[in-house]
This record gives structure tokens, C-alpha cells and sequence, in this order.
């Protein structure tokens, strides 16, 4: 599958910019493991790209990405993908098995924490953000209170990356694309 039917898809089910921009976080940060790994790069990101596309159409937990896999199917994405956007799912029953799986729901919750924290910053930044900054704001659960913590250090533990070191990996990842995702803030990258 390429890169751009996986954008087609998100295009036709997805309006909210918010959630276009936590989808391309989570396909950069599943990029930058794939790399890490030796994986399939653009498998693995057009995994993370797709893995949220449903959201809009079946907002709750029982129904996505159950009712969202078929849609998939129908459009020729690859299995492998389909039972990755599955597996990170907390509803599916769907266990996750692979490397893919596994870096799949580490990715996904974190995102948004991070771009949570990057955003009440006084640089509105990426580029100056670290691992230290969200530990800070994590032990604050009124902060950013829809970012499940527990479900954060359980993915990590699970794909065998300590948490802050995890942490500091998908901010490099999404320093990679800050500018499409709006949070360049008042720095430029160097």
C-alpha cells in the first residue's frame, strides 16, 4: 500500500485537523522505530497513519477500530496493517503479538501527551521540548487528563522501552515533521 491511498482514506473519513495531526504523530514516531529496528519503514507508517481513520465515524471503544477493520479490507489494506489498527484497540480482544503491534500502542497515547505539554510551553515548540519537561506535567493527572498514564507506561513496558527513554524517542520523532503538525512554536529547528 502506499503513503498516498493511506492519506486518501484519512481524507474521506477524518475532518478534524487535531486528529489528522495525532495520526501523522504516531506514523512518524512508528517511522523512526521501524528505522531504529530494521524494519519496514513505510509499513510500519502507513500503520500508524491509518491506525485512528475510524475515530470520527465510530467514537467509542466497542466500536473502534472493530466496525473501522472492514472499511480497511474493502480498500485493499494489507492485513498485517488491519490486525495492528486492531490489536491497539483496548476492546477488540485483538492481542498484540508483533514488534508492530506492540510499537503501535506504545506510540498512540503518547502523542497526545506530548503535544499536550509542547503546547502550554512558552515556545509553543518541538524543538525545545524534552523528556524532563512531560515528566513534569505527567505527574499533574489534571493535566491533559484524557491521556490515559497507566495505558502510556503499560505500551512502553510491553514493546521493552523504558518510559522516558520512549518518551524522548517519539519527541525526536515528531520534531521530524513539527512544522505539519503546527508545533515549530516561536523556534525554528537548527
Amino acid at each position: 500500500m502506499e503513503r498516498q491511498q493511506a492519506l486518501d482514506i484519512i481524507h474521506e473519513y477524518v475532518k478534524n485537523p487535531s486528529l489528522i495531526h495525532h495520526m501523522l504523530s504516531v506514523e512518524a514516531a512508528m517511522r523512526f522505530y521501524a528505522s531504529q529496528f530494521g524494519e519496514d519503514v513505510d509499513l510500519w507508517g502507513i500503520t500508524g497513519l491509518l491506525h485512528d481513520f475510524d475515530w470520527e465515524i465510530h467514537p467509542t471503544l466497542e466500536e473502534h477500530p472493530v466496525l473501522g477493520a472492514p472499511i480497511l479490507r474493502e480498500r485493499g489494506v494489507p492485513e498485517v496493517i488491519v490486525r495492528a489498527i486492531l490489536s491497539h484497540g483496548v476492546e477488540t480482544g485483538v492481542p498484540r503479538e508483533s514488534r508492530m503491534e506492540k510499537a503501535l500502542y506504545a506510540c498512540d497515547e503518547i502523542t497526545g501527551l506530548i503535544t499536550a505539554v509542547a503546547l502550554v510551553r512558552p515556545s509553543r515548540s518541538l524543538y525545545d521540548l524534552t523528556a524532563q519537561s512531560v515528566k513534569k506535567k505527567w505527574k499533574d493527572k489534571a493535566f491533559a487528563a484524557g491521556a490515559n498514564r497507566e495505558e502510556i507506561a503499560h505500551g512502553a513496558a510491553e514493546f521493552g522501552i523504558e518510559l522516558w527513554a520512549h518518551v524522548d524517542n517519539v519527541i525526536l520523532a515528531m520534531r521530524q515533521i513539527a512544522p505539519q503538525l503546527g508545533l515549530e512554536g516561536s523556534l525554528t529547528q537548527s
